[in-house]
């Protein structure tokens, strides 16, 4: 017999919330029509948070993927020309990777894109349940360490 799991529904419940958040995102960037994955528009995000074009080990590390994901990124982002990649100026074996005019309009429409997927979503929600919310969701995102299986 097995014993009952009290957090089981509440775990069900948050993967549902889940998947709807990235079901309205995604189409709501489709509105937008970048052209731009959910994946992308991530690394697009990132980017804008440097102060200088990084490497790409240093998006990796920051979006927590794996080198090889993030040239795939990059490499339909540069296609599309809203990245370069762009010789560092003190090591011409590193490839840094900036972005474009083109790329910071793309995220000034992505931002667009977001803020109208976060209204859809939250829009059964009052003001206060709003910010209980936002509370509650800091305790999940900055509560202790992470456990492992």
């Amino acid at each position: 017999m097995t014993t009952p799991d009290p957090d089981g529904p509440l775990a069900e419940q948050l993967l549902r919330f889940t998947r709807r958040v990235h079901r309205i995102q995604k189409r709501h960037l489709q509105e937008c029509g970048l052209g731009v994955t959910p994946a992308q528009s991530r690394l697009l995000r990132t980017l804008a948070h440097y102060d200088s074009p990084p490497r790409m080990a240093d998006l990796a590390e920051r979006l927590e993927v794996v080198p090889r994901a993030v040239t795939t990124l990059v490499d339909g982002l540069e296609a599309s020309g809203k990245v370069r990649r762009v010789p560092d100026p003190t090591n011409r074996r590193v490839i840094r990777i900036e972005l474009t005019e083109d790329g910071r309009g793309a995220l000034r429409e992505l931002h667009g894109a977001r803020r109208s997927a976060a209204e859809e979503i939250l829009a059964p929600l009052t003001d206060g349940q709003r910010a209980v919310l936002g509370e509650l969701l800091d305790a999940l995102i900055d509560g202790g360490g992470e456990r492992r299986c």
